[in-house]
């Protein structure tokens, strides 16, 4: 009668089945996987460490000169310079109509009135217990603040006011621009301090016409 006899290798491997199917403590464990396949990619916590890079931080500056998809570049800078240069050239993009207007004085209702009050008046809940109330947009020195310089304001904060960028989209605070002025010349936008470049053209070529 012939006896066959199994290799070594192969009880070695029954053995280390049995051991990893016993003993199991969590019985939601998969067991021991033999090959995953990369089912799990290796990914890391949200700022935690990491020897792979010499300051151990996992989480890295986006590389110098490229910018974020669907991100549009500020161009500028919260400086006095910055300031002025956009009080001087930064125009609203949207039109002056009653869809945005309205819009705009939702916002308002949401993130301003609380400090500047219903009608601008720096006389909001809030703005009534800081240390110096907001001044009234119909003040000699704000009421004919440019639309480029609100934003300014509106994106990087100004004096207690604090920054509104990381919580309004630059459409929406183009749309406060707009109700913002709205409240500074209830009665309508002089010339001078005209919403958007279109509107001067608009004013020119109605002349010209004329004349």
């Amino acid at each position: 009668m012939k006896q066959y006899y199994l290799p070594s290798s192969i009880f070695y491997f029954a053995f280390i089945l049995v051991l990893s199917s016993c003993g199991k403590k969590d019985a939601n464990s998969p067991g021991v996987e033999f090959m995953p396949d990369m089912y799990r990619s290796p990914s890391l916590e949200t700022y935690s460490e990491d020897d792979f890079f010499t300051d151990s931080m996992s989480t890295r500056r986006p590389v110098a000169g490229t910018i974020p998809r669907g991100y549009m570049p500020y161009p500028y800078a919260n400086t006095p310079e910055g300031y002025e240069l956009a009080k001087a050239n930064l125009h609203n993009p949207l039109q002056r109509n009653d869809i945005n207007l309205k819009q705009g004085e939702e916002l308002y209702g949401k993130f301003c009135v609380h400090c500047h009050g219903a009608t601008g008046q720096g006389d909001g809940a809030v703005g009534l217990k800081l240390p110096g109330a907001p001044p009234p947009y119909t003040a000699a020195d704000k009421v004919n603040m440019t639309e480029g310089e609100i934003f300014q304001i509106m994106t990087y904060g100004k004096g207690l006011m604090g920054s509104h960028s990381s919580q309004l989209s630059k459409e929406e605070r183009w749309k406060l621009v707009l109700y913002v002025q709205h409240l500074q010349h209830p009665d309508g936008m002089p010339v001078a301090v005209a919403d958007s470049a279109k509107t001067e053209k608009k004013v020119v070529s109605k002349k010209k016409k004329k004349s």
